[in-house]
Formats: C-alpha cells, structure tokens, sequence
C-alpha cells in the first residue's frame, strides 16, 4: 500500500523545483519561508523517498523527482484547465476580475475606465496587478491581461486594442545645461533607459541607435521612475506620450519619431463568454477608443508639452 498524495502537497514540490530556493517559490506561493520547508519535508515522508536535494546553489531534482515532474505538471495543466472551465461557466455579474497591465496605463489611463465598470457592476471586485513579470493566463495568474507585447501562448484569444505612441523628453533646465540634441551620432548626451534585460524593446532600442555615444544617467524597470527622472533633469526618456505629455516635459522633435506600439487584450479561450469578462472588456474596449487622442497623439507640432501631472 502506498499514501495516496494530494495536490496542494505536489504544489510545493513544484514551485520548489521551478524556483531552487525555499525563500524563491514561498514567494510565488504567498507562503512563509519555514512553511515550504516543512511541507517538502512532510510530502518526502508520505512518498518515502527524496524528491529533492539541496546544493549550495539552491534545490535540485533527485532521480525520484525528475521521474515525478512530468505528471506533476500534467495535474497543474488539468487542474488550471479545470479551474477555467468552471469560471468560463459562472454567469453572475459579481465575483472577483483579475487584470494585469503595465503600472502607468493602469494609473493615467485605465482608472476612469475602471472607475465606470465599477460604476455599473458594483457587485464584481477588480484586483490590478500592475507587473513588469508577464502573468499566466493559463496558469489563472491573472483573468485579462493588457499588454504592448504580443501574445504568443495557445488558447489565449487576443484583440489589438489601440496603438501606443512615444516621444523622447527632457525638462528644460537639463536642456539649459546640456543645449538640444543636434542628432548626429557623436550627440553628447545622458539617457534615462531601463535595466539591462529589457533594453530590447522598440522605444530603448530606438533611443540606443539614436545616441550611439550618449551616457547612461539611470537605469530602471518602472517608466514612472524613468518619468520622474527626466523631470528631475537626469536626461533624456523616452515615454509613452500620455506619460510624458502630462509631466511638465520638453518633447523634443528628432528627425524620426521613436516607433509606436500596439496594445494588445488578451484572456484565456475558456473564459471570454463569461459575463463579467465579457462586460469588462467591452468597456475597457469602449474606454480606449474614447482615449485614443491620448495614446497616441500626433507626433508633429509644439515641441513643449503641457506642465500637469
């Protein structure tokens, strides 16, 4: 006879094993520290064997648990496709909503829309995880997600839902110090970026090849701080244009505009015929229309944006 293993048990196994770390995978969990390491330890007891072996660089499988992982994972994908189905079912206008976005859309532009729902449906609680880490729609992570990266998962339905554009800005006393940009590649000047690991995207790509031989001032992964930076006169940012047209910036006019970007919706197959995601991203597709001036203003005309913000 062997004990039978519940899945709440095999959860920890597994974000321990995807994570390395008992501090790592408490984290995703919402648990404590000692926590995970007491359920390892009791799972382990139950299976009468190691399923994994701690290193000095954190845990690893054991041969027991590399034999495991596979149908481990299988019961996470049947459990979450279970999860799907039910909500994909529930026909009531309350109930929890779950979105993720980008922490400034949220903030400058996405709160009046959500400030309506809310208005409507008084009954459906709205929970905003504003993340630079992409959440799960098949793991239930989030329930909609709005992003300006393309969705490349199976199972998820996508809709373009409004177009992003930037600008480069800088506050005018930096530019009283350091003069305007004559764009020629030799442009001495200093650049507010973001972190190393996402400097591949269009604008920080565009703002590296237009200053080829520029500074860096200050990396960063939240725009607000890069906003806030450039408004301190830390350099030059280039923002989304309803961030930076509402915070008392210069928008410079180089001779090509940084390239927009599509924003995309994005929720799992299962659930987009259940009525409050369906009620929700029906507005929100409402609100963005109505907000599409904002998004993505002109790119030509004054060179000095409004002070607000």
């Amino acid at each position: 006879m062997y004990e039978q293993l519940d899945w709440d048990d095999l959860r920890f196994f597994l974000a321990i094993a995807r994570n390395r770390t008992l501090s790592a995978a408490a984290r995703v969990l919402g648990v404590q520290q000692p926590t995970m390491g007491r359920r390892l330890a009791a799972l382990e007891a139950r299976a009468g064997t190691r399923l994994l072996a701690r290193t000095p660089t954190g845990y690893v499988l054991t041969e027991a648990g590399e034999a495991v992982l596979g149908h481990v994972e299988r019961i996470e994908a049947e459990t979450q496709a279970i999860s799907r189905q039910i909500a994909g079912h529930d026909i009531r206008l309350d109930g929890s909503l779950r979105l993720t976005t980008v922490e400034t859309l949220a903030a400058f532009v996405l709160a009046p829309i959500l400030a309506e729902f809310r208005a409507r449906h008084p009954l459906v609680e709205l929970e905003i995880v504003a993340n630079t880490r992409s959440l799960s729609l098949l793991k239930r992570e989030a329930d909609v997600a709005l992003r300006v990266a393309p969705f490349r998962q199976a199972d998820i339905v996508v809709r373009r839902m409004g177009r992003l554009g930037y600008g480069l800005y800088a506050s005018q006393s930096y530019l009283d110090r350091n003069g305007t940009p004559d764009w020629t590649a030799s442009a001495d000047h200093s650049l507010i970026t973001t972190e190393h690991d996402l400097m591949d995207t269009p604008e920080m790509v565009y703002l590296r090849a237009l200053f080829p031989q520029a500074r860096l001032a200050l990396a960063s992964n939240s725009r607000l701080v890069h906003r806030q930076a450039a408004a301190a006169g830390l350099g030059i940012a280039c923002l989304a244009r309803y961030l930076g047209d509402t915070a008392g910036l210069v928008r410079l006019q180089p001779p090509n505009p940084p390239p927009a970007r599509d924003l995309w919706l994005g929720l799992h197959a299962d659930l987009r015929h259940t009525p409050r995601i369906r009620a929700f991203t029906t507005l929100l597709a409402t609100g963005l229309a109505a907000a599409s001036a904002v998004l993505s203003p002109p790119a030509e005309g004054s060179a000095s944006s409004g002070a607000g913000g």
